[in-house]
């Protein structure tokens, strides 16, 4: 339901995109590419539950905005800069 939210959908469309009766149109397919990279990236730094919190929590680094409502207001490469700190930091 969460990605249907920053996708502006329903979850049944999202199902059907899923299960292949329906492909999301162009702007939806580059939403949702980008939200399977920023996935991946986050999965680099926590583990699935962890990265659902960090999330849905407030952030510091973005003046106590959740970074899933960043991403709702398409400014999710402010997003994934917080990550890209939080996976070098990871790795240092």
């Amino acid at each position: 339901m969460q990605i249907a939210q920053l996708l502006e959908t329903t979850p049944q469309m999202v199902s059907r995109w899923r299960t292949g009766w329906s492909m999301p149109r162009p702007i939806r397919l580059t939403r949702l590419l980008r939200l399977e990279w920023l996935a991946g990236q986050l999965s680099q730094v926590y583990p699935p539950d962890d990265a659902r919190l960090w999330l849905f929590s407030p952030h510091r680094d973005l003046g106590g905005a959740r970074p899933v409502d960043l991403i709702a207001d398409d400014r999710m490469d402010e997003v994934l800069a917080i990550i890209d700190r939080l996976r070098s930091a990871a790795y240092t």
